[in-house]
């Protein structure tokens, strides 16, 4: 069977998107997890954070799931949506809509763009969960906001929140970031612990300055990224809480792919979402013939690259050189 695949980012956060219903493919999620396995190796094949699969939904313009490079699904991925709600509004013709996600359905909006050339999309991200059992997380006690947990580290504070994908979240020095404390943490939290059952995506925050961070991730199922889209709007929400920010302030953020804007939104005094606004590059359009879904074995029949990253790493050097201004040791 012929599938047609897109490359895309947000933020250096690469995946592939596939159009299920354009092509009219029926897959089942073991097919979606091979797919994703196969093609996501960037040591033999195309390669990828994961796999964005857009199908039709009876309750929005349409439904993305993704899935990790490791095969398996994510709640929810703020730079996938801006790359699916890019798809959908330019097949749909719409600058506005609303994209079925696993947990919630999310609003897509054509933004105004961040550097000039750059497609830039606002996506919604919520719901804000502060419940430990929403990520989950076994600690006694309800939540975790800006506390020491000594068996972890004696003197950072961490705080934990869903969006639903699961984040925790300390801001750190330029040395600790630069450090292995991350890693560290970040693997030992990802495998079989007594803290978390399903993995957490770990963020260092370094405050720059005024309503200016940056976050570097290591996201479950991945690993380091460029980028993680719900991270970086659960990093902003902290620096919202800790007073380094406000509600309904653009807060940029930098990361190792460039950088985005964040803003809180509070409801009646809770937090009720937040807008991730940031590019959706395109990078290159594959045809591939793929006899078997079960197989490892395809042929690329057409590819074709576009021109979009290069005005993109023009703001990604730009938003590098911002950050080592700011912090000259950061080893970024």
């Amino acid at each position: 069977m012929e599938i047609n695949l897109i490359k895309c980012h947000g933020s250096g956060n690469d995946f592939l998107l596939l159009d299920e219903e354009r092509k009219g493919i029926a897959l089942t999620d073991q097919d979606r997890r091979n797919l994703t396995l196969v093609l996501c190796d960037r040591e033999k094949n195309i390669g990828a954070d994961g796999i964005l699969f857009i199908s039709a939904s009876e309750k929005a313009h349409a439904k993305m799931r993704v899935f990790n490079a490791d095969g398996s699904e994510a709640s929810m991925c703020g730079n996938g949506l801006r790359c699916a709600g890019r798809y959908i509004c330019e097949r749909d013709q719409q600058s506005s809509i609303k994209v079925e996600t696993m947990k919630a359905t999310l609003s897509v909006n054509l933004a105004t763009s961040l550097f000039e050339g750059i497609p830039t999309y606002a996506v919604e991200i919520s719901p804000i969960l502060f419940q430990l059992d929403a990520l989950p997380l076994n600690l006694p006690q309800e939540e975790l906001i800006l506390e020491k947990v000594p068996a972890w580290h004696t003197v950072l504070v961490f705080s934990a929140v869903a969006v639903p994908n699961p984040h925790l979240i300390t801001t750190v020095d330029a040395d600790t970031l630069n450090s292995d404390l991350q890693q560290t943490l970040a693997e030992g939290f990802n495998k079989e612990n007594q803290w978390f059952d399903d993995g957490v995506n770990v963020s260092f925050v370094v405050n720059l300055g005024q309503d200016e961070i940056y976050v570097r991730t290591y996201e479950r199922g991945v690993g380091f990224t460029n980028a993680c889209g719900t991270a970086m709007s659960s990093s902003s929400l902290i620096e919202v809480i800790r007073g380094t920010s406000k509600s309904e302030t653009p807060i940029t953020v930098y990361n190792d792919g460039g950088l985005v804007q964040c803003v809180i939104y509070k409801e009646n005094d809770q937090f009720h979402h937040i807008d991730l606004i940031g590019n959706a590059t395109v990078t290159h359009y594959y045809d591939i013939d793929y006899p078997q879904f079960s197989s490892k074995d395809y042929t690329i029949t057409n590819v074709f690259e576009t021109t979009e990253q290069q005005q993109y790493e023009k703001m990604a050097a730009q938003a590098k050189e911002h950050v080592m201004s700011k912090k000259p040791n950061l080893l970024v």
